[in-house]
């Protein structure tokens, strides 16, 4: 892989009107794994991640907590800050909508756009929807069993709403846009998602209005400041805000088109339909692909505020440790699909697959070469078939796990990964190294290099995933961190290395006994009835 290859990869800038939930931790892992993949395989990469904090829905939060709104964003937009180090996600920047640099990239954009003859004045009277920041057609609408009318696919109340607007002609884009799509089938991920833009487009596009006069926290509109732009204009911009729009010739233009937007499925159609057009209007490139991930619930309960159920991710790095649940979060669902929370599911992967196959394979196998070859990488002598069968599965995992990841299909990746571990825990048990000391001690050390060189070269593509562990491994290895990119996936572990002492990496999880519960008093002896009294 060419060092030279750059790799923009962005989730969706989170709206700052409440605090991390699950659902963030997810987008964010997913872009996480990706960037370290990228980064370990020889590219140039940048990450951005970042906060959405312009809106009428940000200025009603803010109202409601007593705060003006730039307060408001600056608390919550730190609570995004610190999931970055709860969850040791490593991006290049954090961006957020009320920076200076950003609201000179939108009124550019919006100049541009307005040039090319894609904005007009109007008046906009329909139905929108404050907490998803979305307009809503008559069709798209309906009164709910409460007598509150709402959007059919989201549930969000909406009001009616009449005011002054400009208007982008999206409705001169719906061609220009199948076109796109059809010329660049991989723009949209998964097909499930590609298949219903492509039936919302085809449908037919209605213009879109892109400012509003009835609230005043936003990006003002050039030369009319009693507007401001609409905050899925505002909010999609961050993506060329971070690249130096609109100085093209900015350093980290380099980066524009992203190779990849990941976002949530309820945002696809910002993403696959108004970002496009808003892009090729203003004669830039759109990015190269955009996938949208499912919905958790919880236990089966769809996760809502009103349920207390909501998934605290820092509550679940505190509980499980922190790898155990990056690797959970991306191996129990296919990427892509909704997927249900379960902890028992939970400590289930934690034992079975971390402890119990992965944790247990390093333990005993470099446990068995300490104790057996002096602490060092044994000898690799002469191999035999089931010996070049497991060291081949293990070299062809990178090109398999690479393949697997340009798809966003972590869960395939680390199945792939997982079925070499049992391989190789398959292998230890045929071959019985500790019985191998006793009656050939050569053949013994050639298993044993054969092990450890497959837990050397699997370890490498778990790192994504799992960094702190799989570092702890390397080191376990003697592995240097210049060894540990993928151009170094193929250079063998060289015999009589000296290894440091090995430890337990994946301890099993057992769940904390419940309370016993309190002892019942003993029981009083009923007091003797007392004798009648005649009267």
């Amino acid at each position: 892989m060419s060092g030279n290859r750059t790799y923009y990869v962005t989730t969706p800038i989170y709206y700052v009107n409440d605090v991390p939930h699950i659902g963030h931790a997810y987008t964010t892992l997913a872009c996480d794994v990706l960037a370290r993949f990228k980064r370990l395989d020889g590219c140039d990469v940048h990450f951005l991640t970042g906060t959405d904090e312009h809106g009428q829905k940000i200025e009603t939060a803010a109202a409601a907590a007593g705060l003006p709104p730039q307060a408001f964003t600056d608390k919550v937009s730190q609570s995004f800050r610190d999931l970055i180090g709860v969850m040791n996600y490593s991006p290049d920047n954090f961006i957020r909508t009320t920076e200076p640099r950003h609201y000179a990239a939108c009124q550019a954009l919006w100049k541009k756009l307005v040039a090319a003859g894609d904005i007009y004045e109007g008046k906009y009277a329909g139905w929108y929807s404050v907490r998803d920041e979305t307009y809503f057609v008559e069709g798209e609408t309906a009164v709910g069993p409460d007598n509150k009318r709402r959007a059919t696919s989201t549930g969000a109340e909406v009001q009616w709403v009449e005011e002054p607007s400009y208007f982008f002609r999206l409705s001169a884009w719906a061609d220009r846009l199948i076109a796109f799509y059809e010329k660049n089938p991989a723009f949209i991920g998964p097909d499930s998602r590609r298949n219903e833009v492509l039936s919302f487009v085809k449908g037919g596009l209605q213009d879109l209005s892109v400012s509003r006069t009835s609230f005043s926290w936003g990006i003002p509109v050039p030369g009319d400041e009693k507007h401001i732009m609409y905050v899925w204009l505002d909010a999609l911009t961050n993506y060329i805000t971070e690249c130096g729009y609109p100085d093209q010739n900015a350093p980290l233009w380099k980066y524009w088109p992203a190779n990849l937007h990941m976002v949530g499925k309820d945002i696809i159609r910002f993403h696959c339909v108004f970002w496009p057009a808003f892009l090729m209007a203003a004669d830039l490139p759109p990015p190269q692909r955009v996938f949208a991930h499912g919905w958790w619930t919880n236990e089966g309960q769809k996760i809502s505020k009103s349920l207390g159920n909501v998934i605290d991710p820092v509550e679940l790095v505190k509980t499980y440790g922190l790898d155990q649940v990056r690797y959970f979060l991306l191996r129990e669902v296919p990427f892509g699909n909704d997927g249900d929370f379960s902890r028992r599911a939970l400590i289930g992967r934690m034992n079975a697959d971390l402890a119990n196959a992965y944790g247990n394979l390093c333990q005993r196998v470099l446990s068995i070469v300490a104790k057996n070859c002096g602490e060092k990488v044994p000898p690799r002598g002469e191999l035999m078939e089931a010996d070049t069968a497991l060291l081949d599965r293990a070299k062809g995992l990178l090109a398999i796990v690479r393949a697997e990841l340009d798809e966003q299909a972590f869960h395939k990746a680390l199945t792939s990964i997982w079925e070499v571990i049992a391989d190789a825990n398959r292998y230890v048990d045929a071959q019985a190294p500790w019985a191998l000391a006793k009656t050939d001690p050569v053949r013994r050390d050639t298993v044993l290099w054969v092990l450890a060189e497959t837990i050397r070269r699997v370890t490498l593509l778990v790192q994504p995933f799992m960094p702190d562990a799989t570092a702890k491994i390397l080191e376990q290895l003697a592995v240097p961190p210049e060894k540990r990119v993928f151009a170094a996936f193929d250079h063998e572990l060289v015999s009589g290395t000296a290894l440091p002492p090995p430890q337990g990496v994946f301890p099993r999880f057992i769940e904390p006994a419940a309370p016993a519960a309190p002892a019942k008093p003993p029981k009083q002896p009923k007091a003797p009835k007392q004798p009648k009294v005649a009267g």
